[in-house]
């Protein structure tokens, strides 16, 4: 928990001085105010809830925080558009709202609907994570929308504020009149997805996955020493007399003297002294690593933990372990379909649907991939449990937003421009979009990275997750999503003229 509330603050401050960095002084205290307004609402809305502060709920609020931050990035880039417009500052700022108001809609609504199933289908820990973050969007939505508005009309009412540029010296040309043919390497970008996606399928089958108990079944062990030990020192230990058995064993704190032991050794074993039989026989093994002369007694009392003793334990059946699983896939496939059908109804074209769900299956595969990949070799648990689901549903949620701005200003330029080139009508929506779908996607990831870095041992598997979803959700908006769009829509082409391209 402490480990929590301080990457919370860390996360903050760099959000506060990233914001007024990007988009200059008064502008970027003006969101940071939001943000804590948007930190005290939730706070106060679970306090009304008597909800317990936990690890995951601390991860969900601080993730919220890098989504609430989301919203102020929209408006403030598209005012910056309408200022290059020639626009006075009154007006693009009132336009940069409106304009912007049907995407942070959106992608809002889309990061709900996968918390709504988060919480459906998950368990305690999860459903802290998904009621964090549904209040945090909703309070976000308001903060942003609402309530920044009024303090700009206030001050632009009385004629001050009124020489605002949106930037600062770093970001003021930053990805401005970008012009990159995004749709020109259409065939390589899908290409290059192929063979990762093979890569990620290839290693599923071959390594698989490093499977906690919550999918396996199984018993974790949480057990402190009296003196420092490793990791692999006891699972060593474990492995030599547990024979086929799985075990991992992964450190818990920066002590070195607490592991968590996870292992299915005797789980289809029924009968009442089971459980005792193997607390035994992990007492008799560890004994190498136990302060010399310690009891059975002490070593499995729960309360007393001198000279090494298991502190916890947790027990899941083969068949709840079946239920655990199968539910994680339905609310994965459930989370795919039910976002493919709000875009489908919102955008009215089942182009930019199938864009989606394409996607958003590449990122699924593409995170799950990783983990197998990467299970064994990085210095932290890379286990898939429900945790790991509830970061796969959160990145899918996230992951939408960028392609829900993307399309929203594709199906905006179709309005503007009809006779437009396909092409090039897709490839200025990429450009136009550019600089927010850059900057809201660096700070979730300050964010994410400060919950990695700072959050402590039992949530870096799921920040690393979200990492992943963040950079492979933010490349398959702009490599995946809209060329798959484009290659549906691109057969109704039509001429334009030169004219109105120049426009």
């Amino acid at each position: 928990i402490n480990a929590g509330v301080f990457s919370f603050i860390v996360a903050l401050i760099l959000l506060m001085v990233y914001m007024c960095t990007m988009y200059g002084f008064i502008p970027g205290m003006v969101a940071n105010g939001a943000l804590v307004l948007n930190m005290f609402f939730t706070l106060g809305i679970l306090s009304s809830f008597q909800a317990a502060l936990t690890m995951s709920g601390i991860a969900g609020m601080v993730l919220a925080l890098g989504m609430a931050v989301d919203a102020n990035v929209l408006i403030y880039e598209r005012t910056k558009e309408e200022l290059r417009a020639g626009k006075g500052v009154k007006k693009a700022l009132a336009d940069g709202y409106s304009n912007a108001f049907s995407a942070i809609f959106d992608s809002n609504l889309t990061s709900i609907i996968t918390g709504i199933i988060l919480f459906n289908f998950g368990t305690g820990p999860i459903r802290g994570f998904a009621t964090t973050l549904i209040i945090g969007i909703l309070i976000s939505f308001f903060t942003a929308v609402f309530m920044t508005r009024l303090v700009y009309e206030y001050f632009m009412n009385k004629d001050k504020w009124l020489n605002l540029t949106f930037s600062s010296k770093i970001s003021k040309n930053l990805m401005a009149n970008v012009h990159f043919d995004f749709m020109g390497g259409n065939k390589k970008w899908l290409t290059i997805t192929g063979v990762i996606l093979v890569i990620c399928i290839g290693s599923l089958f071959v390594r698989g996955l490093s499977q906690s108990i919550d999918f396996t079944g199984g018993r974790n062990f949480k057990v402190q020493f009296e003196n420092a030990v490793e990791p692999e020192q006891v699972r060593e230990l474990i492995s030599s007399k547990f024979g086929d058995a799985n075990v991992s064993v992964i450190a818990i704190g920066t002590d070195k003297k607490t592991v968590r032991i996870s292992t299915n050794y005797r789980i289809e074993d029924a009968g009442n002294d089971v459980d005792s039989q193997i607390e035994a026989y992990l007492y008799e093994t560890l004994k190498p690593v136990l302060t010399q002369n310690i009891t059975l007694a002490t070593f499995i009392d729960r309360d007393n933990h001198t000279g090494g003793s298991i502190v916890s334990s947790q027990k899941v059946g083969p068949s709840i372990a079946d239920d655990i699983k199968t539910g994680a896939i339905y609310s994965v496939v459930l989370a795919l379909i039910a976002i493919g059908l709000y875009i489908l109804i919102r955008f009215r074209n089942i182009a930019y649907s199938i864009g989606s769900i394409v996607a958003l299956s590449c990122d699924t595969i593409m995170i799950i991939g990783a983990y197998s990949l990467l299970w064994g070799i990085v210095p932290f648990s890379l286990e898939i449990d429900q945790t790991f689901i509830g970061a796969i549903l959160t990145a899918i949620g996230y992951s939408i937003n960028d392609k829900v701005v993307i399309f929203d200003r594709v199906r905006e330029f179709f309005g503007l421009y009809p006779k437009r080139d396909r092409k090039q009508l897709f490839n200025d929506s990429l450009n136009t979009t550019l600089a927010r779908t850059i900057n809201t996607s660096l700070s979730t990831l300050i964010v994410l990275l400060c919950i990695f870095i700072l959050g402590g041992d039992s949530i870096r598997s799921f920040a690393f997750a979200m990492i992943l979803g963040v950079v492979i959700g933010t490349l398959s908006s702009l490599f995946i999503a809209s060329p798959i769009a484009y290659m549906m829509l691109k057969n109704k082409k039509t001429a334009e003229p030169a004219a109105e391209v120049a426009k």
